[in-house]
């Protein structure tokens, strides 16, 4: 009777740790990236149509996306329903607030679009108690939508008139912030617990805003005639890092340390979009600028204190 004897394995070696660099860190980087955006803005309409400008950050932003599903295996959600609202959702939260940011640029300076930007959520805290019945107000929510507004005033020079202002970029700049808020309800209401990942519903929605963008940018700008490459460079940058790059940075801050936390990014954006405006492109500072970006950005603060529920 012969006896087979098993063969020898060798030890199963140890599964590398997840390399993973610390929260800080990506915080930061998602600061700096989101700050510089509207430098890179100012850049590119330098060479190419606002329009243009958006559909090149779409494009890049969309490939990083998807390049991204593709190494994680991921597909992009189904039925038509789903998609009809991502259509919307991409208009409100991409394709229209981009391009207003890109023409808003052509006559205020980048720092101005990215103290405007800081408003979104005071605009959200006031949506959100007309929108949103489980959004509560309460004396500090109220003080701190009154706080902002008047940073705003501060910012805009109310009490000169306005003077030295281009009143149709500002509005195109502070409509853009208005319409973040706006999509993020409409996301909030139609697209919430439809089992597909952020990663994938987010690069189903810039691929929808890439395509409303294809579309109407042939119809309201011309063929370039030459392609300037500092610009081209600083729309590719916008994309792959302000748009791409920066929706996988926060989403993974989200699922690491909530949104409250995650959130917080609002806050360093215009300081680092006042800083790079003025010390890279030489924009002007007046006083105004700093002192009402402040008063913003505390009224803002203020509006994200929720009482905690038992």
């Amino acid at each position: 009777m012969s006896t087979v004897t098993a063969p020898r394995t060798r030890p199963a070696r140890p599964a590398r740790p997840h390399v993973r660099l610390d929260w800080r860190l990506r915080f930061g980087a998602l600061s700096a990236i989101w700050g510089f955006s509207f430098l890179l803005i100012k850049v590119g309409t330098d060479g190419y149509a606002p329009f243009q400008v958006t559909l090149g950050r779409l494009v890049f932003g969309t490939a990083v996306l998807m390049a991204a599903m593709a190494v994680k295996r991921q597909r992009l959600p189904r039925g038509a329903r789903l998609w009809g609202h991502m259509a919307v959702a991409a208009f409100l939260l991409n394709a229209l607030p981009f391009s207003l940011f890109a023409y808003s640029e052509l006559t205020i300076p980048s720092t101005l679009a990215g103290i405007c930007n800081a408003t979104s959520p005071l605009w959200g805290m006031a949506l959100s108690l007309v929108a949103l019945s489980e959004d509560r107000p309460t004396r500090v929510r109220v003080a701190g939508l009154g706080l902002g507004f008047l940073g705003v005033l501060t910012v805009l020079g109310a009490w000169q008139g306005f003077h030295g202002l281009d009143a149709k970029g500002t509005a195109m700049a502070l409509l853009a912030s208005f319409s973040y808020p706006v999509g993020w309800i409409y996301v909030r209401r139609t697209l919430a617990g439809t089992g597909n990942s952020h990663l994938a519903m987010t690069g189903g929605q810039l691929l929808l805003a890439t395509v409303q963008l294809a579309v109407v940018t042939p119809l309201f700008t011309d063929m370039p005639q030459r392609f300037a490459l500092v610009p081209l460079l600083a729309v590719a940058a916008l994309g792959a890092l302000g748009t791409g790059l920066a929706v996988l940075l926060q989403y993974g801050l989200v699922a690491e340390v909530g949104p409250t936390t995650a959130q917080m990014v609002t806050y360093f954006i215009p300081v680092i979009a006042t800083a790079a405006g003025v010390a890279i492109l030489g924009e002007s500072l007046h006083w105004s600028t700093p002192v009402g970006a402040v008063i913003v950005l505390a009224g803002a603060a203020l509006t994200q204190i929720r009482t905690k529920r038992a």
